[in-house]
């Protein structure tokens, strides 16, 4: 056994933003969920069995990345993801991992504004789900333990995943669409990586591209036709993401906030499956 064989050990190998990350082929990560390819098959909410006898046989890595959770839909139960937090990060602590990654989302910080959200802002989620990470965040905390809000994944979202055509989009009253953070999936994993050894991280961490990007220019960068509604009064016209803190560990280049760059990232990341 050599310790540190691998830089990440990352849960949610079968969720989409999993599946796009394991096709970017990064270095120094194994992955865990359920099926015959992955490295280490467990779930934290079946106990810590599975990942001890993992790193005993294959050394602990850096840092534990939970990808794994509860999104929102039919019977979904969103009060899992505190749970699976809970698990997630007693299963790090047991195994003698040190570093603990928590995904949580940027629906935490509630309705959309003019300007960014900064990690030092106030919480007020709207919905079930920004509630739930919310719980999370607050259920999950420690040496070590970081969370990540995340923005938009460019290819896990319902952008780019929606079979419907022409794609329906919002307008808003003064004309504009939808402006969200993304990040494309080979940077999120650079990102990861990065976070892995840097020296010191802070509890909460806004994970995006610097430049929002424009819903509509992502849809036409990847050729795909839009058409528009009226927004109704619950849209969110705009939900961005202040980086500057990530900004301050990780080195984002212009181009990574680019519709044209994300949509190639996503096409090299697509399962052919």
């Amino acid at each position: 056994m050599s310790e540190q064989s691998k830089t990440l050990l990352i849960t949610g190998a079968n969720g989409r933003v999993g599946r796009l990350l394991q096709a970017a082929d990064l270095a120094s990560v194994a992955w865990s969920g359920r099926g015959a390819r992955q490295e280490l098959t467990w779930s934290p909410l079946d106990g810590t069995a599975a990942l001890l006898d993992w790193c005993a046989a294959n050394g602990r890595p850096r840092a534990l990345v939970m990808l794994a959770g509860v999104t929102p839909g039919p019977d979904a139960r969103l009060d899992d993801n505190v749970a699976l937090g809970i698990a997630t990060l007693k299963g790090a602590r047991h195994a003698g991992i040190g570093r603990v990654l928590l995904a949580s989302s940027s629906a935490v910080y509630g309705s959309g504004r003019a300007t960014p959200w900064d990690e030092d802002d106030t919480c007020a989620p709207t919905n079930d789900y920004g509630r739930a990470k919310l719980a999370m965040e607050q259920a999950c905390t420690g040496p070590d333990v970081t969370h990540l809000r995340i923005g938009n994944v460019a290819g896990a979202d319902a952008l780019l995943t929606n079979e419907r055509r022409p794609l329906v989009l919002d307008q808003f009253a003064d004309g504009s669409g939808p402006v969200r953070s993304y990040i494309g999936p080979q940077t999120l994993g650079r990102v990861l990586l990065a976070l892995a050894l840097a020296p010191a991280l802070p509890p909460v961490l806004n994970i995006g591209t610097p430049e929002p990007v424009d819903m509509a220019d992502l849809a036409a960068a990847a050729g795909l036709p839009v058409a528009r509604q009226p927004a109704p009064p619950q849209a969110i016209a705009r939900l961005t993401l202040a980086t500057g803190r990530l900004e301050s560990l990780v080195r984002l280049q212009h181009t990574d906030s680019t519709a044209p760059a994300m949509i190639a990232e996503w096409r090299a990341c697509k399962d052919p499956a």
